[in-house]
């Protein structure tokens, strides 16, 4: 078999694509790794200006991507994820790596923030070879399997919960935050399942909390992302009951394995999704480059 050659992707294609490489390293090991391809495809959710770049992928003779060096807009700043398959050889994560920050270069952008595991010295040796310096920490990965959820917890009198198939004239919670076509393009994505888009009204109509569950049946993973009570209807068990509900729904569509992610510092979620199974795994810090220490990388 001949090495891996360069493709380039965008737009849905770019979509089709990670998400591919994803379910890949998910089906080679159950953990490791730090995104799902629900996790890319919920940033699709947002129009970006980085949604049109051309995204760099290696793919092999059958034509299945092999990594990638993904680009995406956050606020004012372009992260840069290197993406390879679990237990590849360090020396390829380099390829993708510096590569990928010539690609990102080449397209102007200079000031880029990556996010790494933790324990991953390889490539925090590397960042820091190329001007990357530590920013904050990222986010501790939480995973269970799915016959350890606990069970699902009251809901108070006050709320009813819906799905957003059950509900398609409401207005959509995610637009308040997220822009008129974020329904539109989540419908785009091949995970997206409005059965598992749960949100929680107070009896007066009120919008008080939502949740959206991913199931990939390609990985059988369950993925939660993203999660929200709003601060008028917080400490009402509003999350735990959209979190037991919507893991119980994750299993019996078929997930095996379920992940969340919390912040470092938000000590309440950690208590929240541990009390109902959830482990963590893993942490991840992100690293910055600014525009005034480009040019003491290494790479050509």
């Amino acid at each position: 078999m001949g090495q891996p050659h360069e493709e380039f992707r965008q737009g849905l294609d770019y979509l089709e694509a990670v998400t591919a490489l994803l379910q890949r390293s998910r089906l080679s090991h159950p953990t490791e790794g730090s995104f799902e391809a629900a996790e890319i495809q919920w940033w699709w959710s947002r129009r970006r200006p980085t949604d049109e770049l051309p995204q760099l992928f290696w793919f092999d003779d059958e034509g299945r991507p092999e990594a990638a060096a993904i680009m995406t807009t956050w606020g004012d700043a372009v992260g840069l994820d290197p993406l390879v398959l679990p237990g590849s050889d360090p020396a390829w994560l380099t390829t993708v790596m510096t590569r990928g920050l010539a690609h990102a270069t080449d397209h102007g952008h200079h000031a880029i923030e990556l996010e790494v595991v933790s324990t991953n010295r390889h490539l925090l040796d590397l960042l820091a070879a190329e001007g990357f310096a530590f920013a904050e920490d990222g986010l501790v990965e939480h995973w269970m399997a799915a016959e350890d959820r606990a069970p699902i917890s009251p809901l108070h009198d006050e709320y009813r919960l819906s799905t957003r198939r059950e509900t398609p004239d409401v207005v959509y919670h995610y637009d308040k935050r997220g822009g008129p076509d974020v329904e539109a393009r989540l419908q785009q994505t091949s995970l997206y399942d409005p059965d598992l888009d749960l949100f929680i009204r107070r009896h007066d109509g009120e919008h008080a909390a939502h949740c959206l569950f991913w199931y990939d049946p390609v990985t059988e993973t369950g993925v939660v992302e993203p999660l929200r009570t709003e601060d008028d209807h917080q400490r009402r068990g509003l999350a735990r009951h959209l979190l037991t509900v919507g893991l119980d729904r994750l299993a019996a569509a078929g997930a095996k394995r379920l992940k969340i992610c919390s912040e470092v510092d938000n000590p309440a979620a950690r208590r929240l999704y541990e009390g109902i199974g959830f482990e963590p795994v893993t942490q991840t810090v992100v690293y910055a480059r600014s525009d005034s220490n480009a040019d003491r990388g290494t790479a050509d």
